[in-house]
């Protein structure tokens, strides 16, 4: 009897092993292991393969891996010098209807110009080196080929014919080297072009459609004279008004609020290093300033100030400007090579009725509010 009940106690225990040897296998999804034959093997579960996924790279996401996070939004790809083309600048501003979006675009292909100029002087640079390293170098080995008024009489030395043909390998690459650079700032200055223009017109068309809106406070310094100021003006007003004003655009889109300096002793300089200025010329006279002004030209690097002329009663004009500071735009007047601040009464009063002839003209919104 003890043997049937072992016996049964054997088969019992032996059915229940085949049994789970066919049971079906859990799927990964409804638990977090798998069931394989003979043991269990545990695999990651849904979070696990959640992290592990975050890991993974993205679609797409290798070409945005360098893109900087702070960088404006509307800006998608890496603004490094030579990261785009003149075309895929040009290309992005079309697509951007904003002032400010078109400035981004004009200042990116300033740098890429600047660094494409900059790589093509380096390479000028390099291959001088490689023509003054060779003939040092067969100068070294004591083999230089000497002139000789009768070459037909001279057999050519060994080192003679390695000197002529490394010497026409580089005068080849030079030729290769100058035709690139030509392309290239023939494509920058064509791309140049059609971006002023572009900004031109949409300045043109901003201004039809809206009109720039001007508060003049007066303050008064005595009986006779007086101290105007207009409130701050945003961004795009001031890229109007200087269009408005002169007849020309700014080289940068926060011109008017830009009051950084290179030398701490001195007030910002009325200039950019931009469209012919040099970086001794951004702190000009006001009589040379005056002239900058008037001179032909598409495009004005102004800092920090706008210009403005106003006609006086017995001919010619007066050369204001209204200089930033803080919230308010404050009035000068230039007499000599230098500007002054505290107006005469008649001065006041002329600039007041220039506004004043504006806003009748219905180029801008003003307002008069004496203090």
């Amino acid at each position: 009897m003890a043997k049937d009940k072992t016996s049964k106690r054997r088969s019992g225990s032996g059915s229940k092993s085949k049994s789970e040897t066919r049971a079906p296998k859990k799927s990964p999804a409804s638990s977090g292991g798998v069931v394989t034959s003979g043991r269990k093997r545990t695999v990651p579960g849904p979070r696990a393969e959640k992290a592990g996924a975050s890991e993974q790279p993205q679609a797409g996401e290798s070409d945005r891996r360098d893109t900087p996070r702070d960088l404006p939004a509307v800006t998608e790809a890496p603004t490094t010098p030579g990261s785009q083309g003149p075309q895929a600048l040009l290309a992005r501003m079309r697509t951007l209807e904003t002032l400010e979006t078109a400035y981004e675009a004009w200042l990116e292909l300033k740098l890429e110009h600047a660094a494409a100029r900059s790589r093509f002087r380096e390479e000028r640079e390099r291959l001088d080196q490689q023509g003054s390293f060779l003939i040092g170098a067969v100068r070294a080995a004591g083999v230089e080929p000497k002139p000789s008024t009768d070459t037909a009489l001279v057999p050519a030395s060994p080192a003679d014919g390695f000197l002529r043909q490394a010497e026409g390998r580089i005068s080849q690459s030079r030729a290769e080297l100058e035709r690139k650079a030509a392309e290239s700032e023939a494509l920058y200055q064509e791309a140049f072009g059609e971006l002023r223009a572009t900004l031109t017109d949409r300045v043109r068309r901003y201004l039809s459609a809206s009109r720039p809106s001007l508060q003049l406070l007066l303050r008064k310094v005595g009986a006779t004279r007086s101290i105007l100021h207009i409130a701050r003006v945003g961004s795009d007003e001031a890229v109007l008004l200087c269009f408005l004003l002169c007849g020309r655009i700014p080289s940068r889109y926060g011109f008017l609020f830009d009051d950084s300096t290179e030398d701490v002793s001195l007030p910002p300089a009325p200039l950019y290093a931009d469209e012919g200025v040099t970086e001794a010329e951004v702190r000009p006279s006001a009589t040379a300033l005056e002239a900058r002004v008037r001179a032909p030209s598409q495009v004005l690097p102004l800092k920090g100030f706008l210009p403005l002329f106003v006609p006086r009663p017995e001919g010619g004009e007066d050369f204001f400007r209204l200089l930033q500071r803080g919230p308010v735009m404050e009035v000068e007047v230039a007499e000599g090579s230098e500007f002054r601040n505290i107006l005469s009464r008649e001065e006041a009063e002329r600039f007041a009725g220039h506004l004043l002839r504006l806003k009748l003209e219905e180029k801008i919104e003003l307002e008069i509010e004496a203090g």
